[in-house]
């Protein structure tokens, strides 16, 4: 039986709507989970404490959970420590041989890869699990103790629980992969983030009614926005291409003709790591003197802490040189120009004008250092928008740039999944013929 094109994109959009609706119901079930509090905490001192802790590296890891480390529940520590994992097994496989030579095993070696990742997710969890809680149970908020049960018994019992909600995270972000649209952790992500806009959207409007804020400021604030998306999606789609010519060569009896094709390098190879590396860095040690030592503000330690918060400029300006730093560091761990030479030379390719070897790779590292500058300083401006607009013109409505370039591109490869799914029905035969793997 002859199944008709428009047959096979009906077929198509049904199975579609079934990944999406997967999709949907799998965020269901981790909003539902972050509300769930982990047992013998005093609700009241938790919202006190974490009132107390702003502009420290909290509120970073709290907008990832989707407000569950402000309520501490059971997937307080959401998908950090997969992702902390998967950054530091990316950046190893790119620096130890046996990981390298794993690396480029193909299917095997990915597998490998990823045991490897849960192991040391499991590693993390524990150790963040064990250090948030046993922190918790020291804090004392107004003569009142966060922790109204048993130190010990607080501390083992919500080790398990914390660990167990952040491996179900990551089996749940598996399932979304392989059963609904796009990446699953990116989505989780995703969906946590994006749980806090309908309170911010309605606290800007709020002020709004109640004439705190007036129609151009809330009109400047929606230009602003799109401004900013709209610079996110062009620079993330942007690309640079290096054109690599083939010679004619022989092939059996035929005699293949020169070919030409081009080698598309990323504006900003690096992605959201520099920004989400620079928070925790920047944050992390006032956030340790804060917590662990009585600091007054008359103090040279005190100064430190007070200066190193979002808004002053001494945060912004160590917070611009780590998003540079990051972005040169993680570009040279994940391309590689010589291996990238190398590869074009075996293929029997070569860049006009440059010789094979060494001056291509050469060649190709000056052009990616060229981007890498350009993409840092892309993120570091993304990055400081939503501290000037609440520094120098007092806009309440706060999302911040880290936060906006997970969202656009997440949403951008959640567009481009869909119509890959589409394609994929509407020319099965096509695909079948490029040895393209169909579910």
């Amino acid at each position: 039986m002859v199944v008709s094109p428009s047959n096979k994109l009906q077929t198509g959009v049904v199975d579609l709507w079934y990944r999406i609706a997967f999709v949907f119901f799998a965020i269901v079930i981790f909003r539902f989970g972050s509300f769930i509090t982990l047992p013998g905490i005093d609700v009241n001192v938790l919202t006190t404490f974490f009132d107390d802790s702003k502009n420290t590296i909290l509120d970073l890891a709290n907008v990832f959970s989707g407000g569950a480390l402000h309520r501490m529940s059971i997937f307080a520590l959401g998908v950090m420590p997969y992702i902390s994992a998967s950054i530091i097994l990316q950046m190893l496989t790119h620096i130890v041989p046996s990981l390298i030579a794993l690396r480029k095993e193909g299917e095997s070696g990915r597998v490998k890869i990823t045991e490897y990742t849960r192991i040391l997710t499991i590693l993390f969890a524990t150790l963040q699990s064990i250090g948030t809680t046993y922190a918790l149970s020291n804090q004392n908020i107004n003569g009142e103790q966060l922790v109204i049960i048993n130190q010990v018994s607080f501390i083992f019992i919500s080790t398990i629980t914390l660990v167990t909600g952040t491996m179900f995270l990551m089996w749940l972000g598996e399932q979304i992969t392989e059963r609904g649209l796009g990446n699953g952790i990116s989505l989780i992500i995703f969906s946590s983030i994006v749980a806090g806009l309908p309170t911010a959207v309605s606290g800007t409007y709020d002020l709004y009614s109640q004439g705190e804020l007036n129609p151009l400021s809330l009109i400047f604030i929606f230009v602003i926005v799109l401004a900013v998306v709209f610079f996110v999606v062009f620079i993330e789609r942007s690309f640079r291409k290096i054109p690599i010519q083939y010679p004619p060569r022989q092939q059996g009896r035929t005699m293949v003709l020169p070919q030409s094709n081009h080698l598309p390098l990323k504006l900003n190879m690096s992605g959201v790591i520099p920004p989400i590396f620079a928070s925790a860095i920047v944050l992390f040690p006032a956030t340790v003197i804060k917590w662990f030592s009585n600091v007054s503000t008359d103090t040279w330690l005190g100064n430190i802490v007070n200066q190193l918060q979002p808004g002053k400029m001494v945060y912004e300006f160590v917070y611009v040189l780590a998003i540079v730093f990051f972005a040169f560091f993680y570009t040279s761990l994940v391309f590689n120009p010589k291996e990238t030479a190398e590869n074009i030379k075996k293929s029997g390719g070569y860049i006009q004008g440059i010789r094979p070897g060494e001056q291509t790779a050469w060649y190709i590292k000056f052009i990616v250092n060229r981007l890498t500058a350009i993409g840092a300083f892309y993120l570091a401006f993304v990055c400081l928008v939503p501290e000037l607009l609440i520094l120098y013109f007092n806009v309440p409505f706060y999302f911040g740039g880290t936060s906006i370039l997970i969202v656009v591109v997440v949403v951008m490869d959640f567009m481009v999944q869909i119509q890959t799914h589409l394609m994929s029905f509407q020319y099965e035969k096509l695909m079948k013929r490029a040895n393209l793997t169909m579910r």
